[in-house]
């Protein structure tokens, strides 16, 4: 395939081009990444969608907007939720930051749901069709924004578009017996049982938050336009309202599936789930099988709700976050429970550290870190980690989504491995998911499992689904290719004196750790950063790269960003301390043919002038 090159006068339009429901946006040139983050009009005018955890849909927006001049007041905006119960949560996270709210009742849920089935007799996504708005003053914004972001929760724009047409049709209305059914199970869900799921709640509900404040200053009439129908029009036309729903559940086992590793041939859905199990890929842990894998409707949702499902199966413990982490990581165990000890540099001097507190009898919940880490993608020891966790009676939760399961095998590792399948495993850039996959033989299983049961929500939207399985069928062929893409371009990058330092598991100091996981045919992902000597040496590779910029990873074509900028640009210093440099320009590779890649970033580099200092 050909690289995606976007013009710098893309700013702010969807990647991929004229794709409804895009995961990434262009921001193509160094300045214009400033310039988001900084709120300039320049770029912020020109938005057409964004990162969904980020950067609220418009059919998002334009549903949330309609609920509250039909069931709020002037000066309120709603955010909304696939469940009851994840409203329920948010609202608990409302009145923490707010308590005031409480007293003044200016917060409330509104769940709105199809109380007679719209359909031909079949099952139907309208009869199934379920949102929960939480409606809160305008000036509180920024809560639900915070909530919004870290859990990963909020609803799908698929699900929020579908779910528009039939509030305008009239066909979803105010459901009282849902709100009934909450008064007790839920009263802002105070204590020690707010993790746990009100018995009989609703699966799916949703509602939003508003344009401009929760989009960082893009004004209502930038983002009320919904954005035009899916250009392939897949589940519309061949399902309309009457989804049959062992269609989307016949995806769902595909992905999960696809996950468990039981699953890797390209097939249509019929035939893949005809098809029997590879069993010689399956994950290699005894007794693991189906059961043990988890849907969730983002990546971030999997460790929102696998943190929390620690929580109440083990108690109020402190959790630890090892290694440089995506930054919601962190901000979920620093925000929900008792709090985190971070270790940034993911060091064995971290790791002694770490140990040294365990024998003096501190206590903690469970160990958070990455496979290889991102932006730096450092490996942690995680041989020593499940040592000292064995030891001391802490979980371990490793990401995968960077490493990913076709290039290494961590499960033994972990008692929970998550992964975001918005990322490598979809691929098309145009729809989220997350999953989360327990280890069978781990110390908590049981009660994790027991938790689950009555605390997990499959909230993974239908039409979502059947996106994912469809982009996921070639999952296993395309690594193969970005491992190999991910390498020439280092090959071009590793030795030239205009880069400071390449950060890629092959090259980095942690190798040993990774080679312990790696796959008999396991490569190194296909995610690298680099750093220069200069800011403007960083500026000048980045703008003159011929390849699409925006947020994400994991894409089909090649994507790169000033990662650094966009993930942590109001604690810049912060980040420096931990080795993350301000000027790092991150490149996830796609399946771009080899030499056409080498001659994007041979050209960019080439574009720097060499100086004495280092030529």
């Amino acid at each position: 395939m050909s690289p995606i090159a976007l013009d710098t006068d893309d700013t702010g339009q969807p990647i991929p081009a004229d794709t409804p429901h895009a995961v990434s946006v262009s921001l193509p040139t160094w300045r214009a990444n400033v310039g988001y983050e900084e709120g300039e009009q320049w770029v912020l005018s020109k938005m057409k969608n964004g990162y969904p955890r980020f950067y609220i849909h418009n059919s998002i927006t334009a549903f949330a907007e309609d609920i509250v001049k039909k069931h709020g007041c002037i000066g309120e905006q709603a955010v909304l939720f696939p469940s009851a119960a994840i409203a329920a949560r948010c609202v608990e996270f409302f009145l923490r930051q707010a308590p005031h709210l409480e007293q003044r009742r200016s917060i409330r849920v509104l769940h709105i749901s199809s109380q007679h089935g719209v359909g031909n007799g079949k099952f139907s996504m309208s009869a199934n069709a379920h949102v929960s708005a939480v409606i809160f003053p305008q000036d509180q914004a920024w809560i639900a924004k915070v909530f919004w972001q870290h859990t990963g929760d909020g609803v799908s724009s698929r699900r929020a578009e579908f779910c528009h047409r039939l509030f305008e049709e009239g066909c979803l209305f105010p459901n009282d017996a849902v709100m009934d059914q909450l008064k007790e199970a839920h009263r802002f869900c105070k204590g020690p049982r707010r993790y746990q799921r009100p018995k009989g709640s609703d699966e799916g509900h949703l509602v939003k938050v508003p344009a401009q404040q929760f989009n960082d200053q893009i004004s209502a009439e930038d983002t009320v336009t919904v954005e035009k129908q899916d250009t392939t029009q897949f589940v519309e036309e061949r399902f309309g309202r009457n989804l049959d729903p062992l269609y989307a559940e016949n995806a769902k086992i595909a992905i999960r599936r696809r996950i468990a590793g039981s699953l890797t041939a390209n097939t249509a859905l019929d035939d893949a789930i005809a098809t029997e199990d590879d069993t010689s890929d399956i994950r290699k842990v005894q007794g693991f099988s189906l059961v043990d894998v988890y849907l969730y409707p983002t990546g971030m949702s999997s460790i929102f709700n696998i943190h929390r499902t620690l929580l109440s199966a083990r108690g109020n413990l402190k959790s630890i976050c090892f290694g440089f982490p995506y930054i919601d990581t962190l901000k979920i165990l620093e925000k929900w429970g008792p709090g985190c000890l971070f270790y940034g540099n993911g060091s064995s001097h971290d790791l002694d550290d770490l140990e040294s507190r365990c024998q003096r009898g501190e206590r903690f919940l469970a160990l958070f870190c990455e496979f290889p880490g991102n932006p730096l993608l450092k490996t942690p020891d995680i041989c020593r980690i499940r040592f000292i966790a064995d030891t001391y009676d802490f979980a371990v939760v490793i990401d995968e989504t960077v490493g990913n399961f076709m290039n290494v095998h961590v499960l033994p590792y972990a008692d929970a491995v998550v992964s975001s399948l918005t990322k490598v495993f979809s691929g098309d850039s145009n729809v989220m998911g997350g999953s989360a996959v327990l280890n069978p033989k781990g110390v908590y299983y049981r009660s994790i499992i027991e938790t689950l049961k009555q605390d997990y929500e499959d909230n993974y939207w239908p039409e979502d689904a059947i996106f994912m399985e469809r982009n996921s069928r070639d999952f296993v062929s395309r690594i193969e290719r970005i491992n190999s893409n991910a390498e020439a371009i280092c090959e071009v990058l590793k030795d030239s004196p205009r880069i400071k330092a390449l950060h890629y598991p092959k090259y980095s100091p942690t190798r040993p750790n990774y080679e312990h996981c790696r796959n008999p045919k396991g490569g190194y992902g296909g995610l690298l950063s680099v750093t220069f000597h200069s800011a403007a040496d960083a500026i000048i590779f980045f703008d003159t790269l011929e390849t699409a910029k925006g947020p994400s990873l994991g894409t089909n074509f090649t994507l790169c960003s000033p990662y650094t900028l966009l993930a942590h640009y109001g604690e810049l210093e912060w980040a420096a301390h931990f080795g993350v440099d301000a000027n790092l320009v991150r490149a996830s590779v796609g399946l771009e043919d080899a030499p056409e890649l080498a001659r994007i970033f041979q050209h960019a580099l080439d574009s720097i002038k060499p100086t004495h200092e280092y030529s």
